[in-house]
């Protein structure tokens, strides 16, 4: 779609040279020859950037201006006038003008001023997108769990991000802490401002104070140039401190200052710079057991965990593993173009076995190896690698695999009655137990399959044969 220019001006051959002029540069073009008419085709057309007539027959400039900023904020308009004086410019200004030319309008410089106006309107529009899509991408709803130990990390969570206090976030490396550092910063009250991340454990000791907090030109040896600290750059955003607990004494001092007075000074520099951050720290190590050892001071851990949030391990919530299986599936499955519907049971009856050490970030990679091995549209046993351990060869993988589910969806019946149950040997009918099933785990399919033990493709074509529909 071409960018919207309208001409607001009561000389026919402005209008026309202007015209013109846009059109070849690839403009769609209004025109309108009085102030009431420009406003209306405003508000009819939505243009982008407006060049607007100081001097109209009906409404003077300024008020037109008013009108349209009123009607259009985020309409860019180019005031053109052949009295200009600077109390004029500076109302017209005020008012809300991108530019201000005087005739003779000199062509490039018209040109330029649109383009530049259409320019800056794009990339409002970019970081609108990209703003939404990350609020989207960190809603609480993508953090995948179901199990009481997620539920109440869930709550906990939608507690915290409706405060603006310091959270120190704890648990195993790869449990998802910097997930759920972001999930509280975009639903919280700070989510429009940025989302700075610090691997504390990945700086080296002598340059943790320039990356806190920057450092001035000639500060020392290398500093050729001026430095913006991450403090400075989370200012009025959240600041992620991972892995807090690898930081050495002399960088928890100073942290702690940072902390205490809201302001930084740069390395080399005099002056302080006061910062608003939200801090959220990580670490995978007991800091209070640090502080007992005196390996972390014991004022700076308080003045982190204002507010705590620990994240189970995975082995801790076992019943999730078919959950988050299947949403990696749908994830990578987009990313590598396959057509991969799932995990079948007896291979998440192996994931269900294992005690996950390196936990989601493990389930991950795993999932995105197998789907990268496997050529079929389930992920099986033999797209697992070797070290997950062999399910019983006399039970039933999908036994297992309810085993797994036993917190997640209420009282479950055994699989294999359920199973004779869908062929007809028991007196309630499929369409029944399906519609149990689907009740019993809101609605998901994948769980809904592993109670009546079959896979998920055949309750997808039992459903279309028995005409059930979800939600009923």
């Amino acid at each position: 779609m071409k960018p919207r220019v309208l001409i607001i001006d009561d000389e026919k051959n402005i209008r026309d040279v202007f015209s013109l002029l846009l059109d070849e540069h690839g403009y769609e073009v209004e025109t309108a020859e009085s102030g009431r008419a420009g406003i209306e085709k405003a508000r009819a057309l939505e243009p982008d950037a407006v060049l607007l007539d100081m001097n109209l027959p009906d409404i003077p400039g300024l008020d037109v201006l008013a009108r349209l900023k009123e009607l259009r904020p985020e309409t860019g308009i180019v005031i053109v006038t052949a009295y200009g004086t600077i109390r004029s410019a500076v109302e017209a200004t005020k008012l809300g003008a991108y530019a201000y030319l005087e005739k003779p309008v000199d062509n490039e410089e018209m040109l330029l001023a649109v383009s530049r106006i259409i320019e800056v309107r794009r990339l409002k529009r970019e970081v609108e997108t990209l703003r939404s899509e990350l609020h989207s991408r960190y809603r609480f709803s993508n953090i995948v769990g179901t199990s009481g130990r997620m539920n109440s990390v869930f709550q906990l969570m939608e507690k915290i991000s409706r405060v603006d206090g310091t959270v120190l976030v704890t648990g195993e490396s790869g449990t998802g802490k910097e997930l759920v550092a972001r999930a509280i910063h975009f639903a919280g009250p700070r989510r429009d401002g940025p989302f700075v991340v610090v691997n504390c454990g990945a700086i080296p000791r002598d340059l943790i104070e320039s990356e806190f907090f920057g450092h001035v030109k000639g500060a020392f040896t290398d500093a050729r140039t001026e430095k913006t600290g991450k403090f400075e750059l989370a200012h009025r955003g959240t600041i992620f401190l991972d892995e807090v607990g690898e930081l050495s004494q002399d960088a928890q001092v100073k942290l702690l200052r940072a902390l205490g007075e809201r302001e930084i000074i740069k390395v080399g520099g005099t002056k302080t710079i006061p910062v608003d951050v939200r801090v959220i720290a990580a670490t995978n190590k007991n800091l209070e057991e640090q502080v007992r050892k005196g390996a972390f001071r014991e004022d700076l851990y308080f003045r982190l965990a204002v507010l705590s949030l620990e994240l189970p391990p995975l082995r801790e919530r076992a019943q999730d593993i078919p959950l988050l299986a299947e949403h990696f599936v749908r994830k990578f499955a987009r990313e590598l173009g396959k057509k991969c519907q799932g995990v079948t049971g007896a291979a998440l009856a192996r994931l269900a076995a294992y005690p996950w050490p390196g936990n989601v970030r493990e389930l991950e990679n795993l999932i995105y190896e197998a789907m990268v091995m496997s050529e079929s549209e389930w992920v099986d046993e033999g797209a697992l690698p070797s070290r997950l351990p062999q399910a019983l060869k006399d039970a039933d993988p999908f036994v297992n695999a309810m085993q797994v589910l036993k917190d997640t969806v209420p009282s479950p019946k055994p699989s294999q009655v359920l199973k004779e149950a869908v062929h007809g040997v028991a007196e309630r009918t499929e369409k029944e137990l399906i519609l149990d099933a689907l009740r019993q785990t809101a609605g998901n399919r994948t769980r809904a399959a592993l109670i009546l033990g079959v896979s998920r493709k055949t309750l997808f074509n039992k459903m279309t044969l028995l005409r059930i529909r979800w939600p009923e």
